[in-house]
């Protein structure tokens, strides 16, 4: 890259949805740095804590999250959200607001938003970062309602980065190629995996539990991961999904927990584990496709974007799943002897993208 389009300052703001949006930004990060970008971090709460863990240096600038909150009746949770809407648009319109006194004070060259809805601005370059360009419902006139909301706020932004495959061969199935597309340019940019294969390293934990999610529904999984791991022999690596929090106090004698592991231990964590178990998150989705592991994914309950990706991927064999209502012991002895059928992705789509947004400013 020419020395011209070096040192371009770029905002990026994730969404505080869980931490998948944020673990996702990594990778995207990373890909700024090489290119010798100065960068800031709109963020707060968990997601601000895990990314100063991976990012001491860089810059960060606090911006409040959406805060949603979650039933524990998968039957209540449509209502739920529905009923916290008017907050929802209320944090979208603050968060833009927020965004123009930024660049007002701050002379950024572009922004990056992953799934932030209010996070563009009409003088300054702004990238929108989603796979749901479908929000899967459960009544078609409900979606095409939800599509119609998504893409008024897309087409706000400069450009869209889908973190998929273009093509038949893909990981979100209509979630990511609907029939119908934003109208801005949309540049599909292949999964976003911050982890790398670690080969050469011994088998030591028949399962690795990445516990994650919004609150209830992630302390419920938690509870039933526990329960299951105190019935075998097995041996559990579990990954509680907590950075920033003290240590924890679960012993299990079968079992090593840890609240929170940076990228690299998280790397060797996957590559002692015969297999992941975790929610279907579609961040994770992508880092265990690309790592080629095999994977058993639990929809959190309600979540359709997460329930559709399951059902999607256990056809195609990519993946095991099962709800999280099921017998856990039952279900894992199945995925034991589930026949997997892996496929190879190219994990490096997103350079050539990245690198000519950043020469295009």
């Amino acid at each position: 890259m020419n020395s011209e389009c070096a040192h371009k300052k770029i905002l990026i703001a994730p969404l505080d949805w869980g931490l998948g949006h944020a673990t996702r930004c990594i990778t995207i990060i990373r890909c700024l740095q090489r290119y010798n970008c100065s960068i800031s971090i709109a963020a707060s709460g968990k997601v601000k804590n895990l990314l100063q863990q991976e990012f001491p240096a860089l810059s960060f600038i606090d911006l409040p999250g959406y805060e949603v909150g979650y039933a524990k009746s998968k039957r209540l949770l449509p209502f739920k959200i529905l009923m916290q809407i008017p907050k929802i648009l209320k944090i979208i319109w603050f968060e833009n607001k927020w965004l123009r006194d930024v660049l007002k004070e701050d002379k950024f060259d572009a922004v990056i938003s992953d799934n932030r809805y209010g996070f563009f601005s009409k003088g300054c370059p702004s990238i929108f970062i989603t796979h749901q360009l479908t929000i899967k419902a459960d009544f078609l006139w409900l979606e095409k309602i939800l599509q119609r909301i998504n893409y008024r706020y897309i087409n706000r932004f400069t450009q869209c980065w889908v973190p998929d495959l273009e093509g038949e061969l893909n990981i979100a199935g209509r979630l990511s190629h609907p029939k119908k597309m934003p109208a801005i340019p949309v540049k599909y940019i292949g999964p976003l995996a911050r982890l790398a294969k670690r080969s050469n390293r011994d088998i030591v934990f028949k399962w690795l539990v990445i516990i994650s999610g919004p609150e209830p529904q992630r302390s419920l999984f938690e509870k039933k991961i526990f329960e299951v791991a105190a019935k075998t022999n097995d041996r559990f690596l579990i990954m509680r999904g907590l950075p920033g929090e003290s240590a924890n106090e679960i012993f299990l004698p079968n079992c090593q927990v840890f609240n929170h592991l940076n990228t690299t231990e998280m790397e060797e964590a996957v590559a002692s584990c015969e297999f992941v178990i975790s929610r279907c998150g579609y961040t994770t989705v992508m880092e265990m496709l690309s790592l080629k592991k095999k994977s058993v994914f639990i929809p959190t309950p309600g979540q359709t974007e997460q329930e559709y990706l399951a059902a999607h991927l256990l056809q195609q064999k990519w993946c095991y799943s099962f709800n999280q209502q099921d017998d856990f012991s039952e279900q894992l002895q199945q995925a034991s002897t589930f026949g997997f059928s892996l496929p190879g992705i190219d994990t490096q789509v997103y350079e050539p993208v990245v690198a000519g947004f950043i020469q295009s400013l």
